[in-house]
């Protein structure tokens, strides 16, 4: 597959749905990706793009950025405290907000570096322990939270349980956020960034669909 095949299942996704193509955000998922797979992406005009951690994308990203200065990049793995300030300065979108700690942490640093980059709450829709995200019944107590901050809250955040219907997973995200007013639903990957058209995403994530098979350092 490449990011003209992504493109059009997009596309036809958009059509089924009766939506305007535009009112998506394709983030490509550049993680452990080889330089020369970013670059071709990069050289056929796309300029949204996705890392899941913040040493990795300090590494590559700054030149990038300098030489494609239109460039979006979106960090859609979690964050530690301690990675806050670099993520600040480097990334124009966080997706994985899941605590009001991690969220004044966010405030203070942005506040600082006079940088405000666009926010979602995480939400952990199958409740699995292993999976970092707040719960559902506690979604709508961090978004009032996070509203009082100095911050720039977009949407939500899910990652479905991989053995269950995605589906599920993106009407209980789409729910949330109708209820507390957030246009924003980052979710959807590879299998099933076309189902979570459906259900309104705004943001979907595609890597290996993209780029190839992830390389392994």
């Amino acid at each position: 597959m490449s990011l003209s095949d992504i493109t059009e299942r997009l596309t036809r996704a958009c059509d089924r749905a009766r939506r305007d193509p535009a009112s998506v955000k394709l983030i490509a998922v550049s993680k452990v990706q080889p330089p020369e797979r970013v670059e071709a992406v990069l050289g056929e005009g796309h300029r949204i793009f996705g890392e899941n951690r913040v040493q990795e994308a300090q590494d590559k990203w700054p030149a990038w950025k300098d030489r494609f200065p239109d460039t979006e990049l979106h960090l859609i793995g979690p964050l530690q405290s301690n990675k806050v300030r670099p993520a600040v300065r480097l990334f124009d979108a966080i997706h994985t907000v899941d605590s009001i700690k991690l969220a004044r942490r966010i405030a203070d640093i942005a506040a600082q570096e006079g940088r405000r980059p666009r926010l979602f709450v995480q939400v952990n829709t199958g409740e699995e322990p292993q999976k970092a995200g707040v719960a559902p019944d506690e979604a709508d107590a961090l978004v009032a939270e996070v509203r009082e901050l100095d911050l720039s809250l977009d949407g939500l955040m899910c990652i479905p349980p991989e053995h269950e219907a995605p589906s599920l997973h993106f009407a209980l995200l789409a729910k949330i956020a109708e209820r507390n007013g957030l246009d924003g639903l980052s979710m959807g990957m590879s299998a099933d960034f076309q189902e979570a058209i459906a259900f309104g995403a705004t943001h979907i994530r595609v890597g290996s669909a993209i780029f190839g098979a992830r390389v392994k350092g």
